[in-house]
């Protein structure tokens, strides 16, 4: 019997096509190929081997019977070991043993798992000769638990940072060149206290308070409204404690900023575009565009 066992294919197909997993099939094709082995090389099954390990008592029996003495329990009792371990070295010799009667001393599976170890393939035959074989178990993936890796990688200020910084002031600094070099801005006439510019705008920047000017009283326009939602933006790190940077999962931070800055920025354009003469709405492709920087 040769040390590799090669499952036979006839069973392993059978089984495939029953049904069986891949696992069960291949042991019962294996299984099938150790019994043909066994069945050509003439070795008795582990069911006539333990038939003959039973039957070995009752024909020692008549010995110690005949004796007749009060000790013939005592030399009757190693029959059975014995005649279990002579029955398969009279069927086939030791290096054709694959069971046996008695279990194993824990010297004997030591050294048969550091046998089976030590061998090419997971399997072979142990230090006395005798075939041992290494169970497989196949883990599906569902069953390793995937450790997700922590966001342990940091960066320094300098360069990541300030390096970023400093090119973002340089495309500012470009733009605002250009934006100044093209655009007309000059200055206007000295002021007069005694007359008021109409319309009287402020800075861009303000128009979208200017313009909540015209709609509430001063208390509420420039100092609840503006006061109420730069309370929320301060305390929104404290309500949406999402540690995740990603957009999509930063769903309610991005809704509540957007919903801030689209606010500001229809405040802004109303008062940019939309107002006149005594700050009145107006259409600008009708009354002309009132609005300088």
């Amino acid at each position: 019997m040769s040390e590799e066992i090669t499952p036979d294919p006839e069973v392993y197909a059978a089984a495939i096509a029953a049904g069986d997993s891949e696992r069960m099939a291949r042991a019962k094709a294996k299984s099938a190929a150790v019994k043909k082995a066994r069945k050509a090389a003439g070795i008795p099954s582990p069911a006539q081997q333990a038939a003959a390990a039973a039957s070995a008592p009752a024909a020692a029996a008549p010995p110690a019977a005949a004796a007749a003495t009060a000790d013939a329990p005592a030399a009757a009792a190693p029959a059975p070991a014995a005649a279990a371990a002579a029955a398969p070295a009279a069927a086939g010799g030791g290096t054709s043993t694959l069971t046996r009667a008695t279990p194993l001393s824990p010297a004997e599976r030591q050294a048969r798992v550091a046998a089976a170890t030590a061998g090419k393939g997971g399997g072979g035959r142990g230090l006395s000769g005798e075939m041992t074989h290494r169970l497989l178990a196949m883990v599906p993936p569902e069953g390793i638990q995937r450790v997700e890796r922590t966001q342990d990688d940091k960066v320094n200020v300098w360069p990541h940072l300030l390096l970023e910084e400093f090119v973002a002031v340089l495309a500012c600094l470009a733009f605002l060149t250009v934006f100044s070099t093209l655009v007309d801005a000059p200055l206007l006439d000295l002021a007069n206290v005694n007359l008021t510019p109409n319309p009287s705008k402020a800075p861009w920047y303000f128009l979208g308070l200017q313009e909540l000017l015209r709609y509430y009283h001063p208390m509420i326009a420039g100092v609840l409204i503006p006061g109420i939602g730069l309370g929320i933006l301060m305390a929104f790190p404290y309500l949406d404690k999402n540690p995740s940077m990603r957009p999509a999962n930063r769903k309610f931070a991005i809704m509540l900023f957007t919903w801030f800055m689209m606010f500001s920025a229809i405040l802004s354009t109303i008062g940019s575009l939309f107002r006149g003469p005594g700050y009145n709405f107006v259409f600008p492709w009708q009354k002309g565009l009132y609005f300088e920087f």
